[in-house]
């Protein structure tokens, strides 16, 4: 499905964007590239394969964590110490860019994690079937177009710091309200929580991008943008592994806690035994009832979840005074 959208990106580009003059003398820095290749390489496989291996009891992943340290050591002092590196290390001398890294880094962190928690909590506990999944989350789509939209039309009457600042905090009133879902709640619930956080999204990483490069030097765009990229999609990966790991944790420890109310003393038990919902009797019986358990301590960990994205958003917000005002409104890097 990217294959059209694709294409017209590269018409587009092809059409509107100068090529730049290839600097030939510079030569492709075949060690420094590998070296970062094999730190993502480890990195991902560590975040993708930790929970199901159990984190560091496992000797594989104790393998990848060493060698994705050790490589990431090796690319750090490599960049530094040779002539013609893979990453100048220049660029990192730029203050709005490296800010901008940070912040991307957290964004990617914070809200490809909300999209990853979203589909399993609908399909799985409020059993919506898949299309309507994909149809509850659209018009968070629709909430990122209509603020980028705004965005493109005050960038150059309103300072960017104060967009990016309200974005931020539009997001984490939307995480906010994820913070109070419930089973038995509307549809319109779960829209209008996409369409708060697409807005903020919208507020948020066109100014960003546009501060982040906006005092680069116009040799280091091309490294600036890919570098920019690949902070937020490793940010991406490890908020996704971050809340699974939670959500794993916080499932345990509430479902530890309900059952301490599974005794002879709880009303409401007795209630639902009476009424033939439930039995202490029979394993079929004590087998609902633990799923029962078990389900209401998951949801509320997917809460929790949200909850503490929710201060982590918000814990992005002193990074904003960091950035520097440009002395002009440049466009903003398409990424």
């Amino acid at each position: 499905m990217n294959i059209p959208f694709g294409v017209l990106a590269w018409l587009g580009i092809t059409a509107f964007v100068k090529e730049t003059v290839i600097d030939n003398k510079r030569k492709f820095d075949l060690l420094g590239f590998f070296l970062l290749s094999v730190t993502i390489g480890s990195l991902q496989l560590f975040l993708d394969r930790g929970e199901s291996k159990e984190w560091f009891s496992s000797g594989e992943i104790i393998i990848e964590a060493a060698l994705a340290g050790a490589a990431l050591y090796l690319f750090i002092a490599h960049i530094f110490t040779s002539k013609k590196p893979f990453i100048e290390p220049g660029i990192f001398r730029d203050k709005n860019f490296v800010v901008g890294l940070l912040f991307s880094f957290g964004m990617g962190t914070i809200l490809l994690a909300t999209m990853a928690l979203m589909p399993p909590l609908l399909q799985g506990f409020m059993h919506y079937p898949v299309i309507d999944v994909g149809l509850l989350m659209t018009p968070r789509g629709f909430g990122t177009m209509f603020s980028m939209m705004i965005v493109g039309r005050i960038a150059g009457k309103v300072d960017l710091r104060y967009v990016i600042a309200a974005g931020v905090v539009i997001m984490a009133i939307s995480l906010w309200q994820m913070t109070h879902f419930s089973m038995w709640m509307s549809q319109w619930d779960i829209i209008s929580s996409g369409v708060v956080q697409g807005i903020g999204m919208g507020l948020t990483f066109v100014p960003l991008s546009t501060l982040t490069f906006s005092t680069l030097a116009p040799k280091y765009r091309t490294e600036g943008t890919s570098l920019y990229s690949l902070i937020r999609n490793i940010g991406s990966s490890i908020g996704i592994s971050a809340v699974t790991t939670y959500l794993a944790q916080q499932s345990q420890r509430n479902h530890s806690i309900f059952a301490e109310f599974i005794n002879p003393f709880n009303k409401a038990l007795h209630e639902n035994i009476h009424h033939g919902a439930y039995s202490l009797h029979s394993a079929s019986g004590l087998m609902a009832i633990n799923g029962e358990v078990t389900r209401q301590a998951t949801v509320l960990a997917y809460y929790q979840d949200f909850r503490l994205m929710m201060f982590l958003c918000l814990l992005l917000l002193p990074l904003v005074l960091l950035f520097s005002k440009p002395t002009r409104v440049e466009e903003p890097i398409l990424e």
